[in-house]
């Protein structure tokens, strides 16, 4: 069966929303072919998110092995309960500003505690079933957010890249952080940026000519090679973290004394904001590539337990990955199988080469995540929308310059409050009103001359009512009869049904009558609501009714 006969099948049990794609997989039937698929699609997966998953914790300003850790429990979890048939769950590059000012103001247990929270917020949020609605935020606000992100990435990577020594820590603000930076220029180790540029170089040369092979982990392995046997002079794992452990730890609760949660509970709502952002997205291209359709409301609630378990285990936030999940859809995965299995490859990576890790250059993994910040930069998408309109163009900036000088979560709620308005705007000057030409009837004996008809088109809400409210206002002065037709309104609000119930006195006071004719169902009961009704207001299918009416008065 497909996704949608499941949830029709289902239909009066329990609710098809909160089914995680693993039962339904396994309900539609899983073969030994599908798991071998799966067996595939999960390696290949590990593969990309284990040099990932260091790097992204190293730059989040925690240790590679908490990135580990994160790949492990939450990646395992977000496939076993998620929404998402192909969703890949981990660490994400998104993160990496808000988890590095979180571990500078409030250590890594602060971290951690931050990311339980965020567990339980995303779960209600789940539960409330808000993924239906975090799913309408613009398109320009998550191309600005995107594009910010990318930005705060590289610049994050810049003192690996250049090997510099900062004379104090690095600042999390972007303009103190490139001053800092800038500063510390005398600092530069000639040796790191040939490594961070040869591991770049390599991991594009080989997408180019070799497009099925690993090229991110054969970057790394092959720098980690070239350091380790030249004895070149550059900064590794080992050397700043010491050895990774072979195993994640033993589960336990982080501290949540009232005043420990007071400080982690603002990152705690930035992370559950950004979270659910992410998953749905990566949830929904997901959807693109594959034809299916991911169940918002549980995917949520699969993120929520991904990060207790991650928190639990020492890990930090989790989230949907857009890279790794398409390329779990390109690698051919059948369904949740394969992210669970890309979770356990990754352990059995850190049981057997835990020590190996040691000998990465940091300035390779600096190199590798300043090429993810380039690919997620959607610079196309980014220009397209600054030449597309003007409305566009400021969300997409507004959003980006926010994001980039200011803060992740203030970026998106502008943005998103910015997106809003520019709709409402565009939604206001689609809504028209216009003169019907009524052909004359002579049995009337010429009375058409106290009758006006006009119609309305599109929406009739607060945006459209100001403007649309005056025109009526002005022609409303003299007919006995004034006729609206709304055949051609879909939907009104309060606002616009006040508008014509406040019309509707004015043409009273003035010896006339205000005819609605043709409102749907739903129009008509928003009209009444506000006051719009006999006798101040009447209601008639069409002219001839008019006409009745008219005649009876």
């Amino acid at each position: 069966m497909t996704d949608k006969a499941t949830e029709t099948a289902m239909a009066g049990g329990t609710s098809a929303e909160f089914m995680p794609k693993l039962m339904t997989v396994l309900r539609e039937g899983y073969t030994g072919r599908d798991f071998r698929a799966d067996v595939l699609a999960g390696l290949t997966v590990a593969i990309v998110a284990l040099p990932l998953s260091m790097a992204i914790a190293i730059a989040s300003g925690v240790g590679p092995e908490r990135g580990l850790y994160t790949t492990i429990i939450g990646g395992f979890l977000v496939s076993a309960l998620g929404g998402s048939r192909f969703q890949i769950g981990g660490p994400a590059g998104a993160f990496i500003v808000l988890v590095s000012a979180c571990v500078m103001q409030i250590g890594i247990e602060g971290l951690i505690l931050a990311t339980f929270l965020s567990g339980l917020l995303l779960m209600v949020a789940g539960a409330l079933r808000l993924g239906t609605y975090i799913k309408f935020i613009p398109y320009p606000v998550t191309v600005g957010f995107t594009a910010g992100i990318a930005v705060i990435i590289f610049a994050s990577q810049m003192k690996d890249l250049f090997g510099l020594q900062l004379a104090g820590p690095e600042p999390a603000e972007i303009v103190h952080k490139v001053g800092a930076l800038w500063e510390a220029r005398g600092t530069v180790t000639p040796m790191a940026l040939v490594v961070a540029l040869a591991t770049i170089g390599m991991i594009l040369g080989i997408k180019r000519l070799r497009p099925g092979w690993p090229n991110l982990l054969i970057a790394i392995v092959a720098a980690a090679a070239g350091v380790a046997m030249l004895g070149l002079p550059v900064e590794t794992i080992g050397s700043r973290f010491g050895d990774l452990p072979r195993l994640p730890p033993l589960p336990a609760l982080p501290q949540m004394s009232a005043e420990a949660v007071l400080a982690a509970l603002p990152y705690a709502v930035s992370f559950t904001l950004l979270g659910a952002i992410e998953s749905l997205l990566s949830a929904v291209v997901a959807d693109g590539m594959s034809g299916r359709q991911h169940r918002s409301n549980i995917e949520l609630v699969a993120q929520g337990v991904a990060n207790l378990g991650s928190a639990l285990f020492g890990g930090f936030c989790v989230t949907g990955t857009i890279a790794r999940t398409a390329t779990n859809v390109r690698a051919g995965s059948r369904g949740p199988v394969s992210g669970m299995l890309h979770a356990l490859f990754v352990l059995g990576f850190m049981l057997v080469a835990a020590p190996l890790a040691a000998f990465i250059p940091l300035a390779a993994l600096a190199g590798l995540l300043a090429v993810v910040a380039w690919n997620m930069a959607e610079k196309e998408e980014f220009w397209a929308l600054v030449k597309s309109s003007k409305g566009d163009a400021m969300v997409v900036i507004v959003t980006f310059l926010l994001v980039v000088f200011r803060d992740l979560t203030e970026g998106i709620v502008v943005g998103f409050a910015l997106g809003g308005l520019v709709f409402i705007r565009r939604m206001s000057e689609a809504a028209q009103v216009e003169a019907a030409v009524v052909p004359d009837r002579p049995e009337r004996g010429g009375a058409d001359r106290d009758r006006v008809v006009y119609r309305l088109h599109g929406p009739y809400f607060f945006g459209a009512a100001a403007r649309l409210g005056a025109v009526l206002d002005r022609i409303a002065d003299h007919p006995r009869a004034f006729v609206v037709d709304f055949s051609d309104v879909p939907f009104i609000d309060s606002s616009g049904a006040r508008s014509f119930e406040l019309l509707a006195h004015k043409i009273a006071r003035k010896g006339g009558q205000l005819y609605l004719t043709g409102a749907r169902p739903e129009v008509r009961l928003a009209l009444l609501a506000q006051g719009a009704r006999d006798p101040l207001v009447r209601f008639a299918a069409d002219l001839d009714g008019v006409d009745a009416a008219e005649a009876a008065r």
